[in-house]
């Protein structure tokens, strides 16, 4: 493990680790949104190979962060439809030329951008809560447990109950 965080008691090895570690204690302390953009400013992921480390919300920021407040925006409303008319019209663009916009700008699709950040959500639930996975998929816009876990076996290869297992050894 990168660190490990046991009750009152967190600990790490190396200095990367214990970046890892710091930006874990302010997510722990400050919420997630802080803790993301600290790594932002550090120019590090949030979360590195090894634990939970999936970070596209960094990633996604885009060459020139011309659409970083609507991935916000985005990340803020994974349980409600979120389809090319609705960003479209958040950005106040048509949809085709956001889609052409959006997909130039991030190097991926809105289709795709939403579903990587509905898993990146989802599997922090997953690993971190005791929340049912049928609440998971409500809460991160996959509408049912197996919706989330084909994304889950798309995008890691396993099935979200095999995460939660592997993040409580």
């Amino acid at each position: 493990r990168i660190f490990v965080h046991d009750g009152d008691v967190w600990t790490s090895a190396g200095i990367s680790a214990g970046i890892d570690l710091a930006l874990a204690l302010i997510e722990d302390d400050l919420g997630q949104d802080v803790a993301r953009r600290t790594a932002q400013q550090l120019v590090v992921h949030q979360r590195r190979s090894g634990q939970s480390q999936f970070s596209s919300l960094v990633e996604l920021g885009g060459r020139t962060g011309r659409f970083a407040d609507l991935i916000e925006w985005m990340r803020d409303h994974l349980a409600e439809p979120l389809t090319v008319e609705v960003l479209a019209d958040r950005a106040a663009m048509s949809p085709r030329h956001f889609a052409r916009a959006f997909t130039g700008e991030t190097g991926t699709t809105p289709a795709k951008a939403v579903e990587r950040l509905r898993l990146e959500t989802a599997r922090t639930a997953v690993e971190t809560s005791s929340a049912s996975l049928d609440r998971i998929a409500a809460a991160t816009g996959f509408g049912d447990p197996g919706r989330m876990r084909r994304a889950f076996m798309r995008g890691f290869g396993q099935p979200p109950q095999a995460l939660r297992r592997s993040a409580r050894r």
